[in-house]
């Protein structure tokens, strides 16, 4: 089970989380986290039992980092986006952001259109027996 932490200037003490826990709670692998924490993109701290230890918005910021990058962005482009996006579950768009969503959504279009290129490509092969030449 969790520590606890004293918030900033209280004496009421938070829950923490152990990284098994984090796994638990989040549905990321444990060596999910560990990567996501050596990367900078985790709040996280060592117990006094020297274990690491994670302050509830943990799960908030594990959420978050899930959504990004099934959105396509790396670790290295989560970790120079704002605290807007990767502390605020649920965040979309911070005006900090939106430049790096346009051009990562240029890049998935341009993505699909060479796939959709092959497509043709492979399914007029399959129709003509034949290789096309190059377009």
């Amino acid at each position: 089970m969790g520590d606890m932490l004293f918030s900033m200037g209280t004496t009421t003490p938070q829950r923490t989380l152990s990284i098994g826990e984090l796994a638990r709670d989040t549905g990321a692998s444990v060596r999910s986290l560990r990567h996501y924490d050596a990367h900078g993109l985790l709040t996280s701290f060592r117990s006094d039992n020297g274990y690491r230890a994670f302050p509830p918005a943990a799960v908030t910021q594990v959420r978050q980092i899930q959504r990004m990058i099934a959105t396509g962005f790396s670790l290295a482009e989560i970790r120079a986006f704002p605290d807007c996006m990767r502390m605020i579950e649920g965040a979309s768009a911070c005006p900090e952001t939106s430049a790096a969503q346009r051009k990562r959504l240029a890049s998935i279009e341009r993505q699909i259109a060479d796939l959709e290129r092959r497509r043709a490509r492979l399914l007029k092969t399959l129709a003509e027996g034949v290789v096309p030449p190059l377009e």
